[in-house]
């Protein structure tokens, strides 16, 4: 690479475009209803572009609008293409904000296009010495390539680039750069609405240039040209002269910004990070290639000055300690990895607020600054901040080691604050809320988290103090995290064979749905083919349209699911069994993937995923075992206590949600209808529908049950619609009785959504928070999103909150009673114990007992248990 400054010059419209039609709109959107796959494309592209070339200098260019001067001399210039769809249109003022966020300047140039723009800073450019690099997926730019100047042009993919140089333009066309527009000018363009000349191709239209050396010179002596390309050659002079004026790049503009604006600076960290975590970016190496392109890398002007960091020799490490012992509050980050039941700690390292810092290997400790460590880890009067400490505490006794004085977790005390972020990482929170991002590697990297974990805790404490939500983090998170922890440790025995059994098992099924679809369709075919089920059930079968998708008819589950209720054929349904299986066997091969050394599987319980504060299963996810089918139950018969334990118990809370619903809307009905012990479902309707209770259908029931559920998620009529297989038309009068019999719900969830437009925020029983920016958006999209959430978070949240209080409670219990019993895992609102011998009765009372008391709801809570010799015997 010389030294010459390098230009990244990129059309910005183009990328946009290609990126909205390589990837498909309705992948990508957030929760509010914002749709990014633009955005999504658009980074990634910049990412690779910014890592590959490493330019100097760099600036993207956009459109202002189709009037140009153009238009002006050529009205039909570029008429035939459609306007923009709307979900490319909203997507362009994010592109502004990411890179303003990236310090990547925006030409535009009113009555011009984005090629001008680009020509012109092009030739200021190279006349300054520089070497020019251009992105496009536009030919026209091949005019601007030169010694110092070449064009990346975008080949099939947004992945493959076609670098054009000189050489590589006359080999493709056999002409020079410049004489690239007059070539264009004889082709004309169809995606421009520049006519061609009738019958007369490129290979054509590039061997009169090279003949005649240029346009002008073909045209002045056309009369040499002959047979009837010579004719039609004459008959279209005046529309070629008119293209080759439009195809010619304005090289001269009077810009708003010269060379030296475009120069590379330093990244706005926090809007960035705000950004990416606002359109819910959750994959880490787009934002990885992102932040390694950042040419401030990641320590702006007026950030905390460098650590007095050392690496710490063998006996160093207690002295260090005694001359921090009044440092107070100590950042602590930690190297370490986990798999399947398995952790182990790396580096470890400290950081104080004066500034100073050590990092060391506890391989590398002597036995006495392995006592002194352990010593001052457990202390709780040596307070510490950490991040995500439950991945920490997980790991600890690998070493024999515990923590206490536990002030503060940044990534608990940020997901708090902000519930939903795409990304809690230690450097996406540091840039976010600091202005930094960590990066080096090694020791010097481990010693900028530490230090980026006390600064972190600074900041975040007083603001989760602010909100009213620093009991939540000392009384509910952290203690869970230290249960959560040993529970991962611990993890849960299970049967290997017999879940590799069921994974045959399920691939037969897959197998014998797939010859029932073969005989059914006439051929046989992939069931798990977008394509092929197109080309079968619309094409070959004539089955009704379902929704409209890029690739042509949606055959999703809601699709198959449509189907199968209004086709007068039963591939749809044989559709859906294959689907199920599929489901199934994919479920039990993730199960058998994740069986540790020890035969158990240690799942990992996310604390900070979901936004309503539920928590998660991964790695495997135990929440997506089905539970109302034989096939998922029989995957729950391989889950078993471990040798030395008798039974699983299961205790579930019931109706947890509406229990809930009840106690924050203190609606009569719903009061009343817990309060007589009699069947929720069937006593709300016989109100709704002004019948007596033993007059109530299944059918009515089941409405019912599908409109109370559905209202603690935000139900609308077209969701409920949707579930139960009705017209809108249908669903919303049903709404309307409902509401009619149950007003004190109706009063209650138009006030939540009121309260929250005017704080910005729903609350639950214990205070957690949950931020809705979008509730007061011009976007009605965004808007009704965001007023759904808000309809479900407090019920949501509050039942997350009781169901881990109640698991503290049993927890505290057990240990508080001595007893070898232990909690393994929760799923949904259940929670799942390993019962030691002789245990059973004094377990099941006290679980009970502890969840029943874990809030003082209205209408009290009610706990199902069951234990048996596996998961799903032992349900009730």
């Amino acid at each position: 690479m010389t030294d010459r400054p390098r230009l990244l010059l990129l059309d910005g419209h183009s990328l946009a475009y290609r990126a909205f039609y390589a990837l498909p709109v309705e992948n990508f959107s957030t929760t509010s209803g914002q749709p990014t796959n633009v955005v999504y494309g658009f980074a990634n592209m910049l990412a690779n572009v910014l890592r590959d070339e490493r330019p100097t200098h760099v600036a993207v260019a956009f459109d202002v609008s189709r009037r140009t001067f153009r238009t002006a001399a050529f009205p039909e210039y570029k008429a035939g293409r459609s306007r923009s769809p709307e979900e490319f249109g909203s997507q362009l003022r994010i592109l502004d904000d990411l890179l303003a966020a990236m310090s990547v300047a925006t030409v535009r140039a009113p009555g011009y296009e984005a090629d001008d723009v680009i020509a012109t800073l092009a030739t200021q450019a190279d006349a300054a010495g520089h070497t020019v690099l251009i992105v496009t997926g536009d030919r026209d730019a091949l005019q601007l390539v030169g010694e110092n100047v070449t064009v990346l042009y975008f080949y099939r993919t947004a992945s493959e680039m076609i670098r054009y140089t000189p050489g590589l333009v006359q080999e493709k066309y056999g002409l020079t750069p410049a004489q690239y527009p007059d070539f264009a000018a004889l082709r004309g363009d169809p995606s421009d609405n520049l006519p061609s000349i009738p019958g007369i191709g490129e290979k054509t239209a590039a061997r009169w240039i090279r003949e005649f050396g240029s346009l002008a010179a073909l045209l002045e002596r056309a009369d040499e040209v002959g047979g009837k390309a010579g004719e039609r050659l004459r008959a279209a002079r005046d529309s070629v002269r008119l293209n080759r004026r439009l195809t010619e790049l304005v090289r001269d503009l009077d810009l708003p910004a010269g060379l030296d604006d475009l120069r590379r600076r330093p990244y706005d960290q926090s809007a960035l990070t705000s950004l990416l975590d606002e359109l819910e970016f959750r994959n880490a190496s787009l934002r990885q290639r992102l932040f390694a392109a950042d040419p401030g890398g990641g320590r702006p002007a007026g950030s905390r000055p460098r650590l007095k960091g050392r690496e710490l020799g063998p006996d160093e490490l207690a002295g260090w300690l005694r001359a921090r012992a009044s440092a107070g509050l100590v950042g602590l980050a930690a190297d370490h990895t986990w798999e399947r039941g398995e952790g182990r700690i790396g580096r470890i390292a400290l950081a104080t607020s004066d500034g100073h810092a050590a990092s060391f290997e506890p391989a590398g400790l002597t036995a006495a600054d392995e006592r002194g460590f352990a010593s001052w880890l457990a202390d709780p009067g040596h307070p510490k901040a950490l991040h995500d400490v439950k991945s920490l505490l997980r790991v600890l006794p690998e070493h024999g080691w515990r923590v206490g004085g536990v002030a503060s977790d940044t990534a608990m005390a940020a997901y708090l604050l902000l519930p939903g972020l795409a990304a809690y990482g230690i450097a996406d929170l540091a840039a976010r809320h600091l202005g930094r991002r960590p990066s080096e590697e090694g020791a010097a990297g481990t010693m900028l988290r530490a230090g980026a974990v006390l600064d972190l805790a600074g900041k975040l404490a007083p603001e989760l103090t602010a909100a009213g939500m620093d009991t939540v983090m000392d009384d509910v998170e952290l203690p869970l995290s230290d249960l959560l922890a040993r529970a991962e440790r611990t993890g849960v025995h299970v049967d290997g064979a017999l879940l590799r059994e069921l994974e045959r098992h399920f691939a037969d099924g897959m197998e014998r749905a797939a010859d029932e679809a073969a005989a059914v369709a006439g051929r046989r075919f992939n069931p798990g083919s977008t394509k092929q089920l197109q080309d079968v059930l619309f094409g070959e079968l004539g089955l009704p349209k379902t929704k409209k998708i890029k690739s042509g008819y949606s055959t999703d589950l809601d699709a198959l699911t449509w189907l199968a209720t209004r086709a007068d054929n039963g591939l749809p349904q044989i559709l859906l069994r294959h689907r199920d299986q599929a489901r199934l066997r994919t479920t039990v091969a993730g199960l058998i993937r994740e069986i540790g050394a020890d035969g158990r599987i240690h799942t990992t319980f996310q604390q900070t995923v979901a936004a309503t504060g539920r928590l998660t299963s991964t790695e495997p996810n135990l929440q997506v075992i089905p539970i109302r089918t034989p096939e998922g139950r029989r995957i729950r018969r391989a889950f078993l206590p471990a040798d030395g334990f008798e039974f699983l118990m299961t205790a579930d809370y019931g109706q947890l949600e509406l229990r809930v619903m009840a106690h924050l809307s203190q609606d009569p009905t719903l009061l009343a209808a817990f309060a007589s012990g009699e069947d929720l479902h069937t006593t709300t309707a016989a109100q709704v529908f002004g019948v007596p209770p033993d007059a109530v259908t299944p059918d009515m029931r089941r409405k019912i049950k599908a409109m109370s559920y559905g209202l603690a998620y935000g139900l609308s009529a077209f969701g409920l619609a949707k579930q139960l297989g009705l017209p809108v038309a249908e669903a919303r009068p049903l709404m309307d009785a409902y509401f009619a019999r149950l007003g004190g719900v109706r009063d209650y969830l138009e006030h939540v959504v009121a309260e929250a437009r005017v704080t910005g925020y729903t609350r639950t029983v214990l205070g957690r928070r949950r931020y809705l920016p979008h509730l007061s958006s011009d976007d009605r999209r965004r808007r009704e999103t965001a007023e759904r959430m808000a309809l479900n978070a407090p019920v949501q949240g509050s039942a997350a909150d009781i169901v881990k209080i109640a698991m503290l409670r049993v927890d505290g219990a057990l240990q508080a009673a001595g007893l070898r019993s232990r909690l393994l895992l929760q799923v949904h609102d259940e929670i799942v114990l390993e019962v030691a011998p002789g245990e059973r009765e004094r377990v099941a009372g006290l679980v009970r007992s502890q969840m029943t008391a874990a809030y003082p709801l209205s209408v009290g809570l009610d706990v199902a248990i069951g234990c048996g010799p596996d998961w799903n015997a032992a349900a009730h």
